[in-house]
This record gives structure tokens, sequence and C-alpha cells, in this order.
């Protein structure tokens, strides 16, 4: 090691980030870096998204962890994507799925060419009938691949229902048998470099006092070191992702075990459905300004599926990001870096960018500005492009029900958003900023769900043969459906495979 290397590292909070950060660093450095993590069970963790991308997966294979035994560790059950309910009108039901709709054809994009179709023949099924997780979804089938399925040239992918207190736990035991060294304390005093500004310690309520090279923040939403002793300031996006409250309650698991997760419109807000191993996870996402506390939990209670577990738990949250997440020597990771809505349960997503990002760009000593630069610009860029892309959900809306919806179709959007609505209804295009991120079928899952259509079509689609292209999106169609029908039930998978002890 270089005298300039980092020696030591300080993690400022447990939870989901706190141990996802300590277990991808110590994955990494091994025992050439001491890891100290500072928790305090005092302090609550929020846990409201108990479900992930289908990048999950990879994040725990890159830690060498076992699928199975993660599973059963954390009582979770599989993903194929998000039901969605009364979105854009009452009674509207769409699908958001981890797959594509099938290969390119003559090196378009599917939906260009079932865009012909549909205009050709008015009983052209839905879009949905060739993405392989939508059917899979629809028939409660779960078979875990990241191939492609024979005969269908179909990939699909899935992430986890899980409960995030558990993969906290798991993870924590994962670092810890990797030499972190656990805190249990509440940090009072912050310590600084005179001249540098550089973190140089913290001091704990007991008087422990722990030095450290880097700092990672993943203290929540009060940013404890990112604001707390850097004033970083946040950027408020409120105004276009106007939900500011959630309550949240487990209750007794129902009959469906459901491969997916389930998103109902409300009137000032939607309700999550998460089913676990062991119980149901639940939640309303709202405005407190157009709905009152015990209005939403009314609602929330009215439309569980079984018996509530708890009390409802009450969150409170801004939309937003901080306007830098490394300073210096602190690195900002998790809610203490920004907080969007669970919506598309990118959270978790979030946190595995700013690990992934922080061991791409690891710093010595020294902690050179132009490397946080490059961070904070890839943080900032991803925190906007998952902003709107949730924001797409409200915005497209035929809803008039209620002053939720009517402020959510009126609401200034940003100019990026702008012209990927206009481009995909003047062309059919799907215009990607962020090709890190969610990608094509997933920009077609929500427009097409929310009822945009296209007013324009591919010029290119219409030079191959009309019955060529029916006869292909037929027999891909055939395809999809034999590979699901041979697949396992979602429940019967869990419970011959990983079921929990």
């Amino acid at each position: 090691m270089t005298d300039q290397a980092i020696r030591k590292i300080v993690i400022v909070g447990g939870g989901t980030a706190g141990w996802m950060s300590a277990a991808g660093l110590v994955k990494l450095l091994g025992t050439s870096c001491r890891i100290v993590l500072v928790e305090s069970a005092e302090i609550g963790t929020v846990g409201v998204g108990e479900a992930t991308l289908p990048t999950l997966p990879y994040f725990n294979r890159s830690l060498g962890i076992d699928e199975t035994d993660f599973v059963r560790a954390t009582q979770a059950t599989f993903k194929l994507g998000i039901e969605f309910k009364d979105w854009g009108l009452v009674g509207n039901r769409f699908f958001h799925g981890f797959s594509d709709y099938g290969p390119l054809v003559q090196g378009r994009s599917p939906y260009l060419h079932w865009l012909r179709l549909a205009r050709e023949f008015k009983d052209m099924p839905p879009l949905e009938e060739w993405s392989m997780t939508a059917v899979m979804a629809r028939k409660q089938r779960f078979l875990p691949s990241f191939e492609l399925v024979p005969g269908a040239g179909s990939a699909y992918a899935y992430g986890y229902h899980f409960d995030a207190g558990l993969y906290a736990a798991y993870l924590r035991d994962y670092a810890v048998r990797l030499g972190v060294r656990r805190v249990e304390g509440m940090v009072t005093t912050v310590e600084q470099h005179p001249e540098t500004g550089f973190i140089t310690a913290i001091k704990l309520r007991d008087g422990q006092r722990i030095e450290g090279d880097l700092f990672v923040d993943c203290s929540g939403f009060r940013g404890l070191l990112i604001e707390g002793v850097y004033q970083a300031g946040y950027d408020d996006w409120s105004a276009m992702l106007p939900c500011n409250s959630a309550q949240a309650v487990p209750c007794a698991r129902g009959e469906q075990v459901t491969p997916y997760t389930v998103s109902t419109a409300r009137p000032a807000g939607w309700t999550w459905r998460i089913p676990l191993q062991h119980r149901t996870g639940n939640g309303h996402v709202y405005c407190d300004g157009f709905t009152s506390d015990a209005e939403a939990q009314r609602l929330l209670l009215d439309n569980l599926d079984g018996e509530a577990l708890a009390e409802p738990r009450q969150l409170r949250f801004t939309a937003g990001r901080r306007r830098k997440s490394w300073i210096k020597n602190c690195v900002a990771i998790g809610l203490s870096g920004g907080f969007l809505e669970p919506l598309e349960s990118t959270s978790i997503n979030m946190i595995e960018n700013a690990v992934g990002w922080l061991v791409q760009y690891f710093p010595d000593r020294a902690c050179r500005p132009a490397l946080a630069d490059e961070f904070n610009r890839l943080v900032s860029e991803r925190y906007e492009y998952v902003r709107d892309f949730i924001i797409l959900h409200y915005k497209i809306t035929g809803r008039s029900d209620s002053e939720f919806w009517r402020y959510c179709a009126d609401m200034p959007i940003p100019d990026t958003l702008r012209h990927q609505i206009e481009l995909f209804r003047e062309t059919g295009h799907v215009m990607i900023y962020d090709l890190q991120g969610f990608r094509e079928a997933s920009h077609l899952a929500i427009l097409m769900g929310l009822g945009v259509r296209p007013r324009g079509y591919d010029p290119m689609a219409e030079l191959l043969d009309l019955r060529q292209v029916q006869a292909h999106f037929w027999n891909l169609r055939n395809a999809i459906a034999r590979a699901v029908d041979g697949m396992p039930d979602h429940a019967q998978f869990l419970r011959e495979h990983v079921a929990a002890a």
C-alpha cells in the first residue's frame, strides 16, 4: 500500500444502505483497509421498499452470495414486474415486466412492427402478449432464468420481494464475517481538519472517538455528515412529485403469493402490495395536501388481504436529491443522498449504483475533487433519469376524479421528459437518455399502459411483407405460451426450492 492509501473507512448508519456499502467495500478491499460501521438501535430504518429491480441478483452474485440461502434468510419471493391498477383511468390495468417484447425484426424494435399490425388488424392482441414476464405473471408461473427462452427468442429477468430488515441483517453478518467492525452508538460530534475541512473523526455519546480517512454517510434523510457538516443543499422536486407521505403496514399473507408487485392508484396517491413468504407488505404513498393522514390510513387498512400485524407506520419525505453526494472525504449513499418514492422500487438500485461508482472511483486519502465531480455527475444524472420515469406515471393521466389527479395532469415537467413523451406520441420512437437504467421495454409498458398511442409510424416497418410480420408475431406468441405453460407455479417453486425455515 502507498502512503496515501485509504487505511480506514467509517460508515455512519446501518440499514440497507449502510450494510450494502459495507459488504461491497469489504468484498473489494478485504483486509487491506479497516472498515467500521456505526449504527444505533435508537434510530429506526425507513424500510418502505421491500421490492427490487432485477439488478439486485447481480449485486448479490458479485458478493458471492448463494441465492437460495439469501431467499430463505430474507423470506423472499420473486418479482417479475409490477401490475398497475387504475393508473391513467379507473378500471385500467397494465403490467410493467422485466422482459423485452421479443427479438429485433429486421433490425427494428418489435413494437414498431406491432404498431403496424395493430393499425391493420383491429383484433390484434395487446403488446403484453409478447412480454414473457407479463404472461408468466398472469399465469402465476416462475422459473429463474437469465437465458433466452428456447423457441421464444425472449429474455427475461427478475427481482425480489423481501424483508428489508432481514436483508440488512443478512449483509451485516456477511460483512462482519469478512472483517467489518460494527459499533453500536449515537454520533454526537464530528471533527474536521482545521485547514482542509476533511472529516477526521466522529465522537459517540458514550465517549468513543473513531478516526477515519473516508466517511460514508448512510444516516438517512437527515444526512448527518453530507448535510449536517457540509451543507450540501437539496434540490426539492415536490412540485413534480407531489407525494410526500407514506404509511406502511404488514398483514397476514393472503392466498396468492404473486410473482409481482401490485400498485393501485388512489384519489391522492397509490397503494402497494408486496407478497413475502411469511407476510404481505402494504403501504399507501400520498400527498398530505390532498388527503388527511386519517383518511389515508383508513384507505390502507380497508384494502388489506389479511389481518394487520402492526399499527401503520407514518413516514414523511420530500422528493429530491442532494446537490452533491461526495464532498471532500465524505460520500453520501442511500437516503442521505436523496429520495424518490418507491413506485418503481428504485431506492435499493440507487444504493447499488452509488456503491458501484464509489468502488470504480475509489480515492486515496487526497480524495481528489475530480473523482468527486465524476461521482456527483453520475449520481445526479441517475436521480434525474429515475425522477422523469416516475413523473411519467403521474403526468399521463385521464383521471379527473380528484384534485390530486387534476394537479398531476397540469403540473410542470422537465423538458427532457416532455421530449420523450412528444417523440413517442408523434413518431412511435422511444428516446432513452439513461442506457444503464430503465430501457425501451419499460418506457413502452408505461406509455402504452397509460393509453398513449403514436400518431405516426416508423416507415421502415412498412417495408416488410405484412403477412410475414404477422406470422412472426403469432409464432413468437405461441412459443412464449408454451414456455410459460412448462414452468411451475410461483408458490410451488417457493415451497419446493427456497422455502424459509
